[in-house]
């Protein structure tokens, strides 16, 4: 019996050893050569245009069977449910007082009741259209990308296009998934192991040298893990040393995407299990900037620990997402100001995800990060453009929250983002109440304003 199934055991060893031999061939090839050498053969343009027209196949086929079965195709709104005309609270209290009343509106009394319809008004446009809380869920896309996550319009069609979707799942789920797996695997043990190892190094060129080596290469490789396709404009407005590298928060492979372009000094908290492995690991080659729970919430410590940092010329530019938690990849929100009080020169960045081949938005309170980055894996690729802005500075007389509101309004220009002043943190938490007083203090104000007026004549 043992001789029976020796011929067999051999040949499975040796089919087992060519297949080996062949991925890892493939991987140093076609992969992780390339990221060492920052170039790449065009595949993942290729691959990308491939997909563009399959997806326009897709939504014709799609569309044309709809009108042959009477179906309604579902079309996700844009921009709003409700247009809105840039007003003033006054202007539009003062038009409502208008068309109720035919007095003159000098002699109106300082109170009416048909002020209550305006705020009437807004309390039912804020609860059916929402600018706030939809910005952290998923922006549903006009046509299907064979992915079912948008499955609004994902129902039987036809025969050829359902084969097509179960071929898709085949190799996203069977050839993608386990390839992507061993590129972050590979990426992330050769950035723990080699960044130890420089950090072996005595401080000097040739340490600072090998580290940035190190970062680019490994981050690369995690790139590749993603089938991220990336197109960065105006290159010359990179993010140099001594200063504050900002930029709009969709994902946690932002960082990924902005650091295979260049080194940055990551700004974080100290975690523990693989990430704090990371973390000690490249902190070793070079000085990121990692703060203990405790220390987290002193913002003079944090600070202070950004200034020493970016007073220092030699050190790398600090990478910060002033949002302070993810946004769905169609709008900006609110900057917190502390990285705005330090006085560096800052360098505003704008990162676009095209959604049509993968959700990059995290909506952390409903994924994992392990669920995550199994979707993020799973997906088509990860297409996005990056913008590097001329660097801005604060001006004479701004203060911190006005800088920070500038910078902002400069990164959802570039980036096509609507440029919002609300604060990110109503993911989790309440309105402020300084939200409410500050609406209070306009009608107040305007009243008062009314009563001046009065009195003067």
């Amino acid at each position: 019996m043992e001789l029976f199934f020796n011929p067999f055991d051999n040949l499975v060893c040796i089919l087992l050893g060519i297949s080996f031999t062949v991925w890892v061939t493939l991987l140093l090839v076609f992969i992780i050569v390339p990221a060492i050498f920052g170039v790449s053969f065009g595949i993942r343009r290729l691959y990308m245009k491939t997909l563009l027209k399959l997806f326009e196949w897709a939504t014709l086929r799609i569309e044309r069977g709809a009108k042959e079965k009477n179906h309604l195709l579902y079309k996700p709104y844009s921009n709003a449910i409700i247009a809105r005309e840039p007003t003033s609270l006054e202007e539009e209290i003062k038009e409502i007082r208008r068309s109720g009343s035919n007095r003159d509106l000098d002699s109106a009394s300082e109170f009416e009741m048909s002020d209550i319809f305006y705020f009437a008004r807004r309390g039912a446009e804020s609860i059916m259209d929402d600018e706030v809380t939809k910005r952290f869920s998923a922006e549903e896309l006009e046509s299907w990308n064979l992915l079912t996550r948008s499955n609004y319009n994902f129902h039987y069609i036809s025969l050829r296009l359902t084969i097509l979707w179960g071929l898709g799942l085949l190799i996203r789920y069977g050839l993608l998934l386990p390839l992507r797996v061993t590129l972050a695997v590979t990426g992330v043990s050769l950035l723990v192991f080699l960044t130890s190892v420089v950090g072996l190094l005595p401080n000097g060129k040739m340490k600072n040298f090998l580290s940035e080596k190190v970062h680019l290469m490994c981050y690369r490789i995690c790139v590749r893990a993603l089938t991220a396709i990336i197109t960065y404009h105006d290159s010359e407005n990179k993010p140099k040393n001594g200063g504050i590298c900002v930029a709009n928060h969709t994902s946690p492979i932002d960082v990924i995407i902005l650091a295979s372009d260049g080194c940055y000094a990551m700004v974080g908290q100290i975690h523990g299990g693989l990430m704090g492995v990371i973390q000690r690991s490249m902190v070793k080659a070079c000085p990121h900037i990692w703060f203990e729970r405790s220390e987290v919430k002193d913002r003079h410590l944090v600070a202070k620990r950004l200034s020493d940092h970016v007073e220092d010329k030699s050190k790398l530019p600090i990478l910060i997402f002033p949002e302070g938690t993810c946004i769905n990849n169609t709008s900006v929100m609110m900057f917190k100001k502390g990285s705005f009080e330090i006085g560096a020169t800052v360098y505003p960045v704008a990162i676009k995800y095209d959604p049509r081949f993968g959700d990059a938005f995290w909506n952390s309170s409903k994924f994992g990060m392990v669920n995550y980055l199994l979707r993020m894996m799973s997906s088509w690729a990860i297409v996005c453009s990056v913008w590097y802005l001329p660097p801005m500075s604060r001006e004479e007389g701004e203060d911190a929250v006005q800088f920070a509101n500038r910078v902002k309004a400069a990164i959802a220009r570039q980036g096509g983002l609507v440029d919002l002043l609300w604060d990110g943190g109503l993911k989790r938490g309440k309105v402020k109440d300084t939200f409410k007083e500050e609406q209070q203090k306009l009608y107040s104000k305007m009243l008062v304003g009314t009563q001046e007026d009065r009195s003067r004549s």
